[in-house]
């Protein structure tokens, strides 16, 4: 049996391990002396001394900080929801064989999808903010950016499912709608839910983008205890740790999820072979 063969590139030879060996310690070097070099400074500037460490044992400080998680939890929930129901509907607006539908669905579609978050999230709050706050101008401009994004992760979905299944619906007389709802639609979802969960995830930090137009969610709250008590860095290290700590919360309910779903498509195919089985 030959051995495999390298695709991509060639096997490096002695002399090429040595400068990737080489150029490695070097990047490693670099990379610890500029983390060294950036703690020296903030120490410099007095950011690591015990005591900006102390407003965090205070039961405000620890209040203003939930509230802000609160509030960044609130708006990615609701932004998740809206995005979702946007990318159903214009994921079938783009699959939809009248081009008087799909071109308009398309166009729209990819003017949002195209415009950077952080411009939806202002053009929102400057449009509208006196009328709808700048909590609904964050939710907006969240599900107008990811409501896109997410249409086309369902679209892809949609057109990944084998063209037999459409078929044999139409076939014992579901209507294109039906089709569409209970057999394509389900299939679609369950099979791009680690990518929509993951979008969903980009969502949530793209929530931290709200201290723009004066919402008071995680980032806003960190924002501000930072330069109360001139310990930025400090707060923020608090802060990303929060951060961390919510992504890992619905990284894990991702991970479950799609387990979950995977042990209720096994134990389909097992019914369905089981069934076949008997008839048989």
């Amino acid at each position: 049996m030959s051995a495999p063969t390298q695709v991509l590139f060639d096997e490096p030879g002695p002399k090429s391990r040595r400068n990737n060996i080489i150029l490695s310690i070097v990047s490693l070097i670099v990379l610890l002396a500029l983390v060294a070099f950036v703690i020296w400074k903030f120490a410099d500037a007095g950011q690591l001394e015990p005591e900006k460490w102390y407003p965090f044992t205070f039961a405000q400080i620890q209040t203003v900080l939930l509230q802000g998680m609160l509030a960044t939890l609130k708006v990615a929930v609701v932004a998740s929801v809206l995005a979702m129901v946007v990318g159903v509907v214009f994921a079938l607006l783009r699959l939809s064989s009248r081009k008087v539908v799909s071109v308009p669905g398309t166009i729209v579609l990819e003017f949002f999808r195209g415009v950077p978050v952080l411009l939806l999230i202002f053009a929102m709050f400057l449009l509208f903010g006196n009328d709808i706050g700048p909590f609904w101008s964050v939710v907006f401009g969240l599900t107008l950016y990811n409501g896109m994004v997410l249409a086309e992760i369902i679209r892809a979905g949609i057109l990944a499912v084998p063209t037999g299944q459409r078929e044999a619906a139409m076939a014992i007389g579901l209507r294109s709608g039906q089709v569409m709802s209970l057999v394509l639609m389900p299939q679609a979802l369950r099979a791009m839910m680690p990518t929509i969960i993951a979008q969903i995830v980009v969502l949530l930090k793209d929530s931290a983008l709200g201290f723009i137009v004066t919402y008071q969610d995680l980032l806003y709250q960190v924002n501000l205890i930072g330069r109360e008590y001139n310990n930025l860095l400090p707060t923020f290290i608090v802060g990303a740790a929060l951060f961390i700590i919510i992504n890992m919360i619905v990284a894990g309910f991702a991970r479950w999820l799609e387990a979950r779903l995977q042990r209720k498509t096994t134990a389909d195919i097992e019914g369905e072979a089981l069934t076949t089985a008997i008839v048989d």
